[in-house]
């Protein structure tokens, strides 16, 4: 709590906030918001300060846009992850049509590693916003995939490794996950149908794996892009007015789909075209080769 007290401080200093809203901070807060000045960095409403034992890129303080010093400290302890480790690895690895480099992540598994440890260390807690949580997942999702596949690269499908969604592979906290416990039992749960875009199985009828970490401050654009990609590849999907030759994906999580509506309805949220409530559907095969 030092480290937020502190930066309570500097962000009501740079707002030129009067003595009067700083009377119940302690002196020795106050004397200590010089030394660090030259690690906070703000922008608007935002702080950025390192916290032990993370670099500076790993971690950082969000304060949300809220103008009084009340309503800063009630989200002072909103503690979000910076993805950048995984970003990093997602240029690098990752093309812009989501084809996936699982030789060049083998040459720098430590680094995988080291971001789901990093995941492993740093789980979410009640206080983060349902963006926050939402990135967290998809992120250690897709890392975790990536992860089963160089464990078991080369291969030609994820469907060659027994049970891929059923290993329990990864500790984080104190707990053992597999992929379909966080697919089912955490994403799913949280009433996003468009994670569906975001986490890939590492096959070439899936979304396709972006190449830039989720973040909360940009989730909206980020899923909505990623939704409208999907539906526009003529590769897994298939759409007219009156016909549609969708992804199975749609077939499987049809309840998710139709929470506010018809899954046509959906679907012309994100379509380039306004598909007919009477259009044929249908399903395209699904193709389990590696998406390499």
């Amino acid at each position: 709590m030092k480290y937020l007290s502190l930066l309570l401080i500097t962000f009501f200093m740079s707002s030129c906030c009067s003595a009067k809203q700083l009377t119940n901070t302690s002196q020795n807060d106050i004397a200590q918001v010089t030394s660090i000045k030259n690690n906070a960095k703000i922008e608007d409403t935002t702080v950025t300060k390192t916290i032990p034992p993370f670099e500076e890129d790993d971690s950082k303080i969000i304060i949300r846009q809220e103008t009084t010093p009340q309503d800063m400290i009630g989200l002072v302890n909103s503690y979000v992850l910076n993805h950048t480790q995984w970003n990093t690895l997602l240029q690098k690895y990752v093309s812009d049509a989501g084809n996936v480099n699982y030789k060049g992540f083998k040459t720098d598994q430590k680094a995988l590693k080291n971001y789901i440890k990093f995941l492993a260390e740093n789980r979410p807690t009640a206080d983060w916003t349902k963006e926050e949580k939402l990135a967290y997942w998809i992120n250690a999702y897709n890392a975790m995939t990536i992860d089963l596949i160089v464990q078991n690269y080369p291969l030609s499908s994820i469907k060659d490794i027994k049970d891929p969604w059923d290993q329990r592979l990864w500790k984080l906290g104190d707990k053992w996950y597999n992929l379909n416990e966080i697919e089912h039992d955490i994403l799913r749960k949280m009433d996003e149908p468009r994670i569906h875009f975001a986490i890939v199985c590492a096959s070439f009828s899936c979304p396709k794996l972006q190449n830039e970490a989720f973040t909360a401050i940009n989730l909206e654009e980020q899923l909505t892009q990623a939704a409208k990609e999907f539906l526009a590849d003529k590769n897994r999907n298939e759409i007219s007015q009156k016909s549609i030759k969708i992804s199975k994906i749609f077939q499987w999580f049809s309840k998710d789909f139709k929470q506010n509506g018809s899954l046509i309805d959906f679907l012309n949220q994100y379509s380039d075209l306004q598909i007919s409530p009477k259009a044929k559907k249908s399903y395209k095969d699904y193709n389990w080769d590696l998406n390499e």
